[in-house]
């Protein structure tokens, strides 16, 4: 069973293993863009961002409280802007669940979790954007029933 919750300082630590493992999906598939291995954030970084309100991180947890997984997320709103309307999106920056604990449900319960908050929170939608590195999380997001929005494309020089 797991149970999906915000994100404490208590769990930065193991968010920091989290990171790397993610970082290292990355690295692996790209050495050319991502250095590894490394971490998105640091420590002093995470305990800040917790405690912002417009970038939310949830973590997966088991019986022991202990974090199996993360999700970290942005509020998107682009109120004036010439072409793009206003409507209110939460961004999903990053999952990651812990390799010794996948297909348990860790990241389908966050991914819940996730889109719940973002209806409670007045969100028209929930994005996310993922590598062409890692066609495993876009079968995921598939099965979520996400469906693609923008492709991103590039020309190596």
């Amino acid at each position: 069973m797991v149970k999906v919750r915000r994100a404490e300082e208590r769990d930065i630590p193991r968010i920091l293993e989290l990171l790397v493992q993610v970082n290292m999906v990355h690295h692996n598939g790209r050495p050319d863009l991502f250095n590894g291995p490394a971490t998105k954030y640091t420590e002093a970084e995470l305990r800040e961002l917790l405690k912002d309100e417009s970038r939310p991180v949830f973590v997966g947890v088991g019986e022991d409280d202990v974090p199996k997984g993360h999700g970290f997320c942005i509020f998107q709103q682009h109120i004036g802007d010439n072409i793009l309307t206003d409507v209110k999106t939460l961004y999903i920056d990053d999952i990651c669940v812990d390799e010794n604990c996948r297909r348990q449900g860790v990241a389908e319960s966050i991914y819940k979790a996730i889109l719940d908050y973002a209806a409670e929170t007045g969100c028209y939608n929930v994005t996310l954007n993922v590598w062409a590195l890692n066609p495993g999380a876009q079968r995921f997001y598939e099965r979520m029933g996400m469906v693609p929005q923008k492709i991103g494309m590039e020309t190596i020089l």
